[in-house]
């Protein structure tokens, strides 16, 4: 078992595992810590806790030392500089004609490097860009080409239900969306109702593909026969969340909706098809 601490960088950032040696320190607190890409202010957003080898990579990291006041206004000097970096990276885009776009700019804590984010259809030649970064700024460059998923995390925005972008505001991770999620939802497969502001699918079609699929895995198909309490029928309808069934009974010419506990008290489904 291993003592760790976990931090994160950015508001909906991933979270990093760290050693918290003998400081003590609360949640939410800001701390020092090393990192690969050097020193760097984090959040401590989980608290003290011991976990498994396998939850963790070795060799850890430790936390230097609590964040100070001087801390904190390093952080704002650096985010002040990387908006200036970012004026002078675009004129200097603009100036080498690259079929790229900027749409961030980081320092990291200690200034070692700076980090320019940028989106591109494809392969992007930035290495006289580079050159001439380097030589204006005088220190570590380093251009990193991001996706649509993640320039949006990182630009922010109001998504179609009219909150804030969940991967803005609380996901660390972007977790794999299909568009057989939508189908099991029974959602309408136009691209501009279940696209989000990226042009991907929405990450929230995710957030209850597992109760859908434990309802579909309950509930018969449709067209399915099966027996009622009024008799055989076929399934002509289902509300998988509410596990309602509608069930059209040849013999009485009408469509009846049962609920799942209802259906299985008779006997559950017999496995038919109409099909």
């Amino acid at each position: 078992m291993y003592d760790v601490v976990g931090v994160r960088f950015k508001k909906a950032g991933k979270i990093y595992y760290f050693d918290p040696g003998d400081l003590s320190f609360e949640k939410d607190d800001f701390v020092i810590v090393e990192t690969v890409r050097g020193v760097e202010y984090g959040r401590a957003v989980i608290a003290r806790k011991q976990v498994e080898e396998h939850d963790v990579v070795l060799p850890l990291k430790k936390v230097v030392r609590l964040a100070d006041q001087k801390d904190r206004m390093i952080v704002e000097e650096n985010k002040q500089a990387a908006q200036e970096a970012y004026e002078v990276c675009n004129e200097k885009v603009t100036e080498h004609q690259l079929d790229m776009k900027l749409v961030d700019v980081e320092y990291t804590f200690d200034r070692n490097k700076i980090i320019f984010y940028f989106t591109a259809d494809g392969r992007v030649d930035f290495r006289e860009l580079v050159k001439d970064l380097a030589a204006i700024f005088r220190t570590r460059i380093e251009l990193r080409q991001i996706g649509v998923r993640d320039e949006a995390k990182m630009l922010g925005g109001i998504g179609p239900c009219g909150r804030m972008l969940c991967c803005s505001t609380f996901l660390g991770d972007f977790d794999p969306v299909s568009i057989k999620m939508a189908k099991d939802q029974n959602l309408s497969l136009n691209p501009t109702k279940i696209s989000g502001l990226c042009g991907r699918l929405m990450c929230c079609l995710k957030y209850e593909n597992d109760e859908y699929e434990s309802a579909k895995e309950a509930l018969p198909d449709i067209g399915e026969i099966i027996e009622t309490p009024q008799g055989a029928g076929k399934v002509v309808g289902l509300n998988i969340l509410e596990r309602v069934l509608q069930v059209e009974l040849k013999e009485q010419e009408r469509v009846l909706e049962y609920t799942l506990d209802e259906i299985i008290k008779v006997g559950a489904f017999s496995i038919q098809s109409t099909d």
